[in-house]
């Protein structure tokens, strides 16, 4: 998804601490071959460097922040980041010293990044999406409306159909079209209630076709979903989604 510039950099320097924690608690290797006498002697067992504790409350939040950074960094593909890098320009900065980069140069470097990268994965999940779509219509039960949005009837109820102004409570399993769970009520065990005209436009149009009691499978193209945005961690630009939809009642 795309970052705020700042929240980029942010996220960066607090990744740059949590490597130079990692790192400073890494013994090193020597690469210099050892000697014949230095093979031939007994060496006692170096001792493992000791783990860093949390010994107040700013630990806790340091170790926290690391945490969560890391994660984000991991959901967008940047697991394999250079980190002695990171950690170099963190603590330049920090103490002053001369840095490779001027910040212009680095919110520029970031954000040319981000936006390569938000451009390819877009390419490419439109085109997984087009691909999914294609083969999906010709399945037998498959219905595709005039907007491009498909659907499969499992059970077809007997109540009232929605209007666009009305609020609806349903059951969902959402996932991506390689079957990717990114969000399900039913895995919650929970229904949602929303009005129809709140959600994504394959949704709207299929809820409008749907009588209460029914339950569809919904096979919507990324411009009836959420387009070139991305949703989440999950669902990145241009990505069609696929959806199980019980429409379990219209709300008063």
């Amino acid at each position: 998804m795309y970052l705020n510039l700042k929240s980029v950099i942010a996220t960066v320097a607090c990744a740059t601490l949590l490597a130079g924690t990692v790192m400073a608690q890494t013994p090193k290797k020597t690469t210099k071959p050892a000697s014949a006498a230095t093979k031939s002697a007994a060496r006692p067992a170096a001792s493992a460097t000791p783990a860093l504790t949390m010994t107040s409350t700013i630990d806790s939040v340091a170790y926290a922040i690391g945490v969560s950074v890391a994660g984000s960094l991991k959901s967008q593909g940047l697991s394999d980041i250079n980190t002695a890098l990171l950690m170099q320009a963190i603590n330049e900065t920090l103490k002053g010293g001369t840095t490779a980069m001027t910040a212009e140069q680095a919110n520029k470097t970031i954000g040319e990044y981000f936006h390569k990268q938000t451009a390819l994965k877009s390419g490419e999940n439109q085109k997984i999406g087009q691909q999914f779509l294609e083969e999906n219509k010709k399945r037998q039960g498959v219905t595709t409306t005039a907007s491009g949005l498909q659907y499969e009837v499992l059970k077809m109820g007997e109540g009232p159909k929605p209007a666009a102004t009305d609020r609806v409570r349903t059951h969902y399993h959402g996932t991506l079209v390689d079957g990717t769970v990114f969000d399900s009520s039913v895995e919650r065990g929970e229904p949602v209630e929303f009005p129809v005209n709140g959600v994504i436009q394959g949704w709207q149009e299929a809820l409008q076709l749907m009588p209460v009691g029914s339950k569809w499978k919904l096979y919507v193209p990324s411009e009836l979903g959420y387009g070139e945005r991305a949703a989440g961690p999950a669902i990145g630009p241009n990505s069609a989604l696929v959806f199980e939809v019980e429409l379990l009642e219209i709300l008063k």
